[in-house]
């Protein structure tokens, strides 16, 4: 029987890739604790387990004495010497071996219950240790279940779970599929570690650029910074640590050739690679390409910038839906301001009394009352100042702003129907805008735009 333990414990170590060593000291304490509940706590023992021969042990040692007070952990001298054939003396140990058989049915089921148990245990840290320690590191595996919320994938019989906030949205995936991904986030739950990979989040796209370009895994080029919309459109700031080597130039290689690899992982993923600088008024024009600036004015404090475009550039600063600006401020850290070239920005402000029938009757009052009479007012007051407004949340307030600069972006990037005079504000985005829901998806071109050059020159300051 004993044999027989071991060698299940063994296929264990086969199987399950738990360390023998580990898994040897689990059986002692099992079985250890099986002796104490039939012997007590004071009883006197060893268990022996080796795994290699495949054998178990339980050492039982009582003392010879006269009279037995304790049959646990004594034992008459005359069945002693009896029993072991030798002349033993009161006041010296007498050590049995101890068969499973003696410790009856019900101890056996529960040593064997608390084994089972210990040994999950084991495979959850085990699991939890895996993969925590490569979170940020792809995995390949196989799509084996799609749920509403969620994909299940298997990963060398482990269960990883891709969820819908972390899928590329227009993505269509199929059971059975080999597919990429970026371990995010290891979990502990009650039951087996919830491990979560994602293809949405900026580390996925991190991973892909240093497997496809030698130059970043050698660390000659660093990726600085990173602004995503997963499927849409992403930038990337790259910088070059070899004055030999053009960071953009070798990121998108020969014909593209390094780039299209990765933009067919990202289901067409339109990918901006410009050069870093830090210098806020040159980095903040290079995340604006394609659009040719004339002027960047920053205030530092406060993390924001106004920039001055002209009429032909304003679509292209902006972009579809305003994904351009929104990126480019999160890739920079800016909040940024577009503005009309001529004229000055008072004469651009909308009066609140627009936005009547979207803010209700009793928001709009509440604002003016406030002191917020113009759009130009709600954008730029601080969050603090909103908040204090009876009614009004930190997730009403986005929506309010987003719905203001929403409908400045459909009147003014509209070209067939742009009414907006010059020098006026026509857009703000900040690093924490979201694209709106409603919104039609851009589609990305087949080539991704080249990135901007470090030949580039900074636009003059104002």
């Amino acid at each position: 029987m004993n044999s027989e333990i071991v060698e299940s414990f063994s296929q264990m170590v086969r199987e399950k890739g738990i360390d023998k060593d580990i898994l040897a000291g689990v059986v002692e304490d099992v079985f250890s604790m099986m002796v104490r509940k039939k012997y007590g706590l004071e009883a006197k023992f060893d268990v022996v387990v080796n795994m290699d021969k495949g054998d178990i042990e339980i050492f039982l040692e009582r003392e010879v004495v006269e009279t037995v007070e304790n049959p646990m952990t004594q034992i008459d001298v005359e069945t002693a010497r009896e029993v072991s054939g030798e002349d033993l003396a009161v006041g010296e140990d007498y050590v049995e071996v101890v068969p499973l058989v003696n410790f009856g049915r019900r101890l056996v089921v529960s040593a064997k219950q608390n084994l089972n148990q210990r040994i999950k245990e084991i495979e959850r840290e085990q699991v939890f240790n895996e993969y925590n320690s490569t979170i940020g590191d792809i995995i390949v595996g196989e799509i084996y279940q799609l749920r509403r919320n969620e994909i299940l994938i298997n990963h060398n019989r482990n269960e990883l779970i891709l969820p819908k906030s972390e899928q590329i949205f227009k993505e269509r995936y199929k059971k059975g599929e080999t597919i990429r991904a970026v371990v995010k986030e290891v979990r502990r739950n009650n039951g087996n570690p919830a491990v979560i990979v994602s293809r949405a989040d900026s580390s996925f796209l991190t991973k892909l650029f240093e497997m496809e370009i030698p130059e970043i895994y050698d660390g000659i080029i660093e990726i600085k910074r990173i602004a995503r919309e997963p499927g849409e459109r992403a930038k990337v700031a790259v910088e070059s640590h070899d004055d030999r080597i053009d960071a953009v130039g070798a990121c998108v290689g020969m014909k593209g050739v390094r780039i299209h690899t990765i933009v067919r992982e990202l289901n067409n993923e339109n990918i901006d690679v410009i050069n870093y600088s830090e210098v806020p008024e040159v980095f903040i024009a290079r995340s604006l390409a394609p659009a040719k600036l004339k002027s960047v004015e920053l205030d530092k404090e406060s993390k924001t910038a106004n920039v001055l475009v002209v009429a032909d550039q304003v679509s292209l600063a902006i972009g579809r839906n305003g994904q351009n600006i929104r990126l480019a401020s999160k890739l920079t850290g800016y909040e940024i301001t577009l503005i009309k070239e001529g004229g000055d920005e008072e004469e651009y402000d909308i009066e609140l009394v627009d936005f009547k029938p979207e803010l209700g009757d009793e928001l709009y009052m509440k604002l003016i009352e406030a002191g917020l009479e113009t759009a130009n007012d709600v954008l730029s007051a601080s969050m603090d100042s909103l908040l204090a407004i009876e009614g009004l949340t930190e997730e009403r307030i986005k929506e309010v702003r987003e719905m203001i600069r929403r409908d400045l972006e459909e009147a003014e990037v509209d070209e067939e129907e742009e009414v907006v005079e010059d020098g006026k504000a026509i857009m703000t985005a900040t690093p924490d805008d979201q694209p709106p829901s409603d919104a039609p998806k851009a589609q990305p071109p087949a080539v991704p735009p080249a990135g901007t050059g470090a030949s580039e020159e900074a636009p003059k300051n104002s």
